[in-house]
């Protein structure tokens, strides 16, 4: 890469803590690895982030703009001529691609595609620029499959390059579940507990929480079920009516957003991690359960099936069928969560989905 300069052009990366965040916040961490290892200076530009995660990369190669979308464009199209290759980390700045490739058609041009931002129609233009001039690169084998069934794009233009952890995730050795927690929800370490960690969007209500919730009421009342992560208010509603309505208020803990440093010990408090979600375009929730030893239900319609690596990091169900979701966490809980089994999980997940490992498979597919 001693020949090359990259543009790393990004929507949020420090600002928000999505999945997409997720992603570049580790390609921000690979392009300060390669400027220090070989004294390039590859760029990331972002438009609405303020500041750098100076753990990711340093002031000198990062820039955020604020929202400011004039002085975004002039600079990215001012930094993107001098830069051989132009990584794009949403498909919302396509635009700047487009920019670059008329000024200078041999540059090019990579797109990180994640899931449902790619799998509905597209512009005209848009979808003429992907065939003719963009190379994808798709978190999970479903999103490849989806944008060459959806775009007629052919399969030789898209690569997988599965998501991984971040690579400051903080891994446990110790299973056991967090006596803090035990004390703030006032349950024993014998408790059973169900866990999601997703957005709660009245826009997106594919998650699969609804159908968790459902489950619940015919499962043993000893299990509760924390669903976590920041709600708009009208989800919020809407869910905790769905909870009333079932006389489930006594059973399911909403905590609202969770902090970088609590998701981890929520991991280890958890019994199984519970998203039968029916639009994951990977699921890095997974994969950060399965590296706390914590295994998880899926939906077995989307891009889940690589996180949880086929199954063998958990199981799939129907999104739809209350009784098979039921019955598959019965199962699951049956089941002694020991330090043998959490073990196992996170070395396959750690194999699989360390950051090490993408930064080597994402170097790969630069160099070819």
């Amino acid at each position: 890469m001693k020949n090359e300069k990259i543009l790393f052009l990004s929507l949020h990366s420090f600002s928000l803590t999505g999945g997409i965040e997720k992603v570049c916040r580790c390609v921000s961490k690979i392009l300060s690895d390669l400027n220090g290892a070989t004294n390039t200076n590859h760029q990331h530009l972002s438009l609405y982030d303020d500041q750098p995660d100076l753990k990711y990369i340093d002031v000198a190669h990062f820039k955020g703009f604020q929202g400011n979308r004039l002085i975004f464009l002039f600079t990215a199209i001012k930094t993107g001529l001098s830069a051989n290759i132009l990584i794009l980390s949403h498909i919302n700045l396509l635009l700047f691609a487009w920019i670059l490739k008329k000024i200078q058609p041999k540059k090019r041009i990579i797109l990180l595609a994640h899931g449902i931002e790619i799998w509905k129609t597209l512009p005209r233009w848009k979808t003429i620029f992907l065939r003719r001039n963009t190379e994808i690169w798709a978190v999970s084998h479903y999103t490849a499959q989806q944008i060459e069934k959806i775009h007629h794009l052919l399969p030789s233009q898209i690569k997988t390059l599965n998501n991984s952890l971040d690579p400051f995730f903080s891994i446990p050795t110790n299973f056991a579940k967090p006596e803090t927690l035990l004390h703030r929800y006032e349950i024993s370490s014998a408790t059973k507990v169900l866990f999601t960690l997703t957005r709660l969007s009245s826009q997106e209500q594919y998650k699969g929480y609804d159908q968790v919730i459902l489950a619940l009421k015919n499962l043993p009342k000893d299990i509760i079920y924390i669903l976590a992560g920041k709600a708009d208010e009208q989800e919020k509603v809407r869910v905790l009516h769905l909870i009333a309505t079932h006389n489930l208020a006594h059973r399911v803990i909403l905590t609202g957003y969770l902090a970088e440093d609590e998701v981890q010990n929520h991991f280890l408090l958890a019994d199984l991690f519970v998203m039968p979600s029916k639009g994951e375009g990977f699921g890095i929730a997974f994969i950060e359960a399965a590296a706390c030893g914590l295994a998880s239900i899926a939906g077995h319609t989307d891009g889940s099936r690589d996180a949880l690596l086929d199954g063998k990091l958990g199981d799939f169900v129907d999104p739809d069928n209350i009784a098979e979701i039921t019955r598959t966490i019965a199962k699951h809980l049956a089941l002694p969560k020991d330090q043998v089994n959490a073990l196992q999980l996170q070395n396959l997940c750690l194999n699989a989905f360390g950051f090490e490992q993408y930064k080597m498979n994402f170097l790969n597919l630069l160099s070819n």
